[in-house]
């Protein structure tokens, strides 16, 4: 018996074609167009960032002045790090792709809230819009930790916008505390007959860690911007040493949250390749329920260890041995995950196409962001190594080489489910390539410099760090133009690729029992929930060009 093909009508309205017009899309409930929204304005802001970094690494191309004087790079590097940290890296996987894929993995609808997820589009657009504004307003100077006291001068020249830029991100965390409630609602209540905690996707069981976390540390960071407020508003000492304050206390408050904001950014690109290198090996994940339950693991531990940042700061000795304790104690949950994907991988059946190329990218370079986390966990080598380029070197490797590679996996993988169209393999290739040559030219030369003793955040360095620094610069554009290639592949194939099938890569989660792009109903029918890694029920067929239903076998 031959296999038949999914029953689709191709003139049927998607949820793309229901309604036309700019009001359809900025006044919809539904979540898919909400998922493009963001999808389009994190990817602006990662635009921004990276033009805001490459001025940078221009700047540093020689030792003195270069073309910018030293106050304008003092913006410049604050900015790049304010955009991409709270309008990119936080935002860009479980507000673009999650809101997407979301419901269509529960084989519902829609969300639980649909109303407060257009809400939370439009908090996260108005927190955006302010956090830019502040460019307007002679910008933050301060480094995007806002550490006092240099948030809390108001001398002339000194964090002049500070106060327009806090009050940005503090309401960016309302529009991500809002996200994290709706995904926990619709994963606590909408879970398809059949599909037990135990028969989830692990990209749900990432958001789901991740809405954790967001919802319990979002407020801390809150609480912090609005004293930070208060303090430079009434001249009160909470923070500012000069009035009576503590500027430990500050940060204090502030990596309690921003530590559990690295795993906000990590969690959901470590769901992303659970799901790829499991499809793209044709194997059944290894290891599902430690997997699921060491995103449990790392969003609980996750909170305990902040200190790790703090070792120079006159923290007493026995709590900086708790915490470097307590740091390589978190990096075991996340071992767990590698070496269970490297264990799905084994005798597979590897299928390189890009969106697991992306996923080996991100298996490589995590781990040397892993690895190199352990020389900043251990207490004497971190007293060497703190505010070096070393640190720079390892949190870009964790997050940029972890975060943004999994987010383009993530595209790759469901931009036929996104759009309907397949994009050319050939230039998705080349800019991937590209993408994880410039990568590494860029930030494998830092982890020399800082071994070397340059200090991060200099305007000014010694001759001898010149040509790593070079070697750094000429790997930032290289990685600029495989970021533009690969974003470039991916709008063109959006207009001009060639259909997709329903189900292009055989994968058994339910988003692929629907045709591509989706109705804004998402199914016809009540679609089956079954072993989200069980690939033994589909087939490919050639007329279609992808994966269909194995026929039932009549006795």
């Amino acid at each position: 018996m031959t296999a038949t093909t999914m029953p689709m009508d191709t003139s049927e309205p998607t949820y793309l074609t229901q309604a036309r017009g700019a009001l359809s899309w900025l006044l919809t409930l539904d979540h898919k167009r909400i998922g493009i929204m963001y999808l389009v304005v994190t990817s602006a802001s990662l635009f921004l960032g990276g033009v805001f970094a490459l001025l940078v690494r221009t700047e540093l191309l020689t030792p003195g002045e270069t073309i910018m004087t030293h106050d304008t790079y003092n913006r410049m590097f604050t900015l790049h790090g304010a955009v991409m940290v709270f309008l990119f890296i936080i935002p860009a996987i479980p507000a673009a792709i999650g809101n997407f894929v979301l419901p269509l993995m529960l084989g519902v609808k829609d969300v639980a809230f649909p109303r407060l997820n257009l809400a939370s589009f439009y908090v996260w657009v108005l927190g955006a819009l302010v956090l830019v504004a502040s460019m307007y307003m002679s910008a933050i100077d301060t480094g995007w930790t806002f550490y006092a006291p240099y948030s809390t001068s108001k001398a002339v020249g000194s964090a002049t916008s500070v106060g327009t830029s806090a009050m940005g991100a503090f309401i960016l965390g309302f529009s991500s505390i809002f996200t994290a409630i709706n995904f926990i609602a619709t994963i606590n209540k909408m879970r398809p007959l059949g599909m037990s905690w135990f028969k989830m996707p692990l990209f749900l069981w990432a958001l789901y860690a991740t809405a954790i976390i967001q919802v319990l540390a979002t407020p801390v960071l809150a609480i912090t911007l609005l004293l930070l407020a208060i303090e430079r508003a009434f001249g009160l000492g909470i923070f500012n040493p000069a009035l009576g304050g503590d500027p430990v206390l500050f940060q204090h408050f502030f990596w309690f949250y921003s530590h559990p904001a690295v795993y906000i950014m990590i969690l959901p690109a470590m769901g992303i390749i659970s799901e790829v290198v499991s499809v793209f090996s044709r194997k059944h994940i290894f290891g599902y329920k430690f997997i699921a339950l060491s995103s449990l693991a790392i969003a609980f531990l996750g909170f305990l260890v902040w200190g790790h940042h703090m070792f120079v700061s006159g923290q007493s000795p026995l709590m900086s041995i708790i915490f470097s304790a307590l740091t390589f104690t978190v990096s075991v949950p996340s071992a767990i995950k590698v070496f269970n994907w490297l264990a799905t991988m084994y005798k597979g059946s590897i299928w390189l196409a890009t969106p697991m190329i992306y996923a080996l990218a991100f298996i490589f370079l995590f781990a040397i962001g892993g690895l190199t986390g352990m020389f900043l966990g251990t207490l004497n080598v971190d007293v060497h190594l703190h505010d070096t380029y070393f640190v720079v070197a390892h949190f870009h490797y964790v997050m940029v080489g972890g975060t943004l590679m999994a987010l383009l996996s993530g595209l790759y993988y469901w931009w036929p489910k996104f759009f309907g169209r397949m994009y050319s393999e050939a230039g998705a290739r080349v800019g991937a390539v590209l993408v994880f040559i410039g990568f590494n030219g860029t930030f494998f030369p830092q982890f020399i410099l800082g071994s070397r003793g340059m200090p991060r955040r200099y305007y000014a360095y010694l001759p001898q760090y010149q040509g790593l620094h070079m070697l750094s610069t000429v790997g930032a554009f290289i990685l600029g133009i495989g970021l533009a290639t690969a974003f470039g592949v991916l709008v063109y194939a959006a207009f001009r690729g060639r259909r997709a099938p329903a189900n292009p890569w055989g994968a058994n989660t339910i988003e692929w029992q629907t045709a591509s792009p989706p109705p804004s109903y998402n199914f016809h029918d009540q679609p089956e929930a079954g072993d989200p890694y069980d690939f033994e029920g589909w087939v490919y067929d050639a007329g279609t060009d992808g994966y269909v239903k194995k026929p039932a076998v009549v006795a």
